[in-house]
């Protein structure tokens, strides 16, 4: 039955499925990791475009960067463009249409869920925890790369008060690349944190 489909499908058809059915996939394992606390780095890292760096604009994120070009933005784009585009072939008769409105479903896709992590984040900072007399000292690892000598935020996620929360951070060191051992040395404000290499404290 699925094979007799399958075959019945046009080329272009099958890269579509192919790219939603895999984001849907890794959208599942991300969540699943996601809320059971899992390390998933190979699966939930940042992503060098090029070499480019993206911030969403002060108006949309309260100031504070969020790189947008990372693998896990990447998979909400296609699991929201993937789907509009195969429920709706039918529908939208005309591709260029079809693929523009598939293209600003993907988009808000990723605009929703950057605001529900923000949301869930402010809500987590304004809990019980006093970042201010918690945090300094604290390790983690680099979550989204980190510009070295205060040039940009990046984000970290550490261990404080017995729970992993993410943070935005600076350094003045070099570059920190994702995954790499941090610890916090000074508490810029309640979301942002000044943290270098953990191994660089080695003598």
């Amino acid at each position: 039955m699925i094979a007799t489909w399958w075959a019945g499908l046009s080329l272009s058809m099958k890269i579509l499925w192919g790219v939603t059915l895999t984001a849907s996939l890794i959208f599942i394992i991300q969540s699943i990791a996601t809320f059971i606390g899992a390390d998933s780095d190979a699966i939930d890292s940042d992503v060098d475009f090029g070499g480019m760096d993206s911030d969403v604009p002060d108006a949309i994120d309260g100031g504070h960067g969020m790189n947008l070009l990372t693998f896990r933005n990447l998979v909400n784009f296609c699991l929201g463009f993937g789907w509009t585009a195969v429920l709706l072939k039918d529908q939208i008769r005309s591709q260029g249409l079809l693929m523009a409105v598939a293209v600003l479903v993907g988009i808000g896709l990723v605009a929703l869920i950057l605001y529900l992590f923000k949301w869930v984040s402010s809500m987590q900072q304004s809990g019980t925890i006093n970042v201010y007399k918690s945090a300094v000292g604290c390790q983690g690892k680099v979550y989204l790369t980190i510009p070295g000598e205060r040039k940009g935020e990046g984000k970290v996620q550490i261990t404080i008060a017995g729970a992993v929360r993410e943070y935005a951070a600076l350094t003045d060191s070099d570059t920190l690349a994702t995954g790499t051992p941090i610890k916090v040395i000074e508490v810029i404000n309640a979301s942002t944190l000044l943290v270098e290499e953990l191994n660089s404290l080695i003598i």
